[in-house]
């Protein structure tokens, strides 16, 4: 008995068999698609469909670890104290500015426990580049011209380690908490005008960190706005005899960052 061909057993022609290629590669370019994304079917009371959510990256918290990246805009000054020499002498008054900064960075995310666990913990070193200002005012202050601005402006490498509470998924978007501590180390100090880099301050600084952020799901990473307060836990014033550092007692860094987030 002759054997039938697989073709016609399959009621296939050689002008059908030309789009099997074709198929072949339609379905694999949506098979990425389809794992990165879901969709469901919102329907009202009556089983009428409303609307359809599409699920991001469904499989996401499945993963142990998720790299990424970030970049922060903050606005940091001092937290200062008048010195003894101050209240004695009483020649200079003196005042914290708040300035911009910028940094960049690495994350890696590290879950602790299995998928369902709310515990992160997150490694994110970076660089920023700071600058923060104190204004001193003589007590005879007469003029604008007699306020002489100090300026601190360094390159710092951070190193947070902080622990990540985040809350259950919803659709596309999670909400999370952040705490922990960050060694700053300083890798460069700009002074270009000797009268106005005469403050000092140290190379290290050790500052607590605690902030909240909103995850955001989409279909190829998640986004995450993140805001963070940081608050130096030592005096950085390096004692000097000039008259602007004989007029604090310390000298404590402070700093507000909105980070932007991007993972995988």
């Amino acid at each position: 008995m002759a054997t039938t061909h697989f073709r016609h057993q399959l009621h296939l022609h050689r002008a059908q068999l030309k789009w099997l290629p074709v198929l072949g590669i339609g379905l694999a370019l949506l098979l990425p698609n389809a794992a990165q994304a879901q969709q469901k079917a919102e329907r009202n009371r009556r089983g009428k469909v409303t609307g359809i959510t599409v699920n991001n990256l469904p499989a996401y918290d499945d993963r142990w670890f998720h790299p990424g990246l970030y970049l922060g805009f903050s606005g940091t000054r001092f937290f200062l104290e008048h010195s003894q020499y101050y209240i004695d002498k009483h020649q200079l008054t003196a005042q914290s500015i708040v300035s911009p900064s910028f940094g960049v960075g690495l994350i890696g995310d590290v879950r602790l426990g299995d998928y369902r666990s709310p515990f992160i913990l997150r490694f994110a070193p970076g660089v920023v580049f700071s600058s923060r200002q104190v204004e001193f005012t003589p007590i005879n202050y007469r003029a604008p011209d007699s306020i002489v601005t100090q300026e601190i402006t360094s390159t710092v490498l951070q190193f947070p380690l902080l622990l990540k509470y985040q809350s259950d998924r919803r659709r596309n978007t999670r909400v999370y908490m952040l705490a922990g501590i960050s060694p700053n180390i300083t890798v460069g100090n700009r002074r270009d005008d000797e009268l106005r880099n005469v403050l000092r301050v140290t190379d290290s600084d050790l500052t607590i960190e605690y902030g909240v952020g909103l995850d955001l799901f989409y279909p190829l990473f998640k986004f995450a706005p993140e805001v963070r307060f940081s608050h130096g836990l030592g005096n950085v014033l390096v004692n000097r005899p000039d008259v602007f550092s004989r007029s604090l007692q310390s000298l404590r860094t402070n700093a507000v960052t909105l980070y932007i987030n991007i993972q995988n």
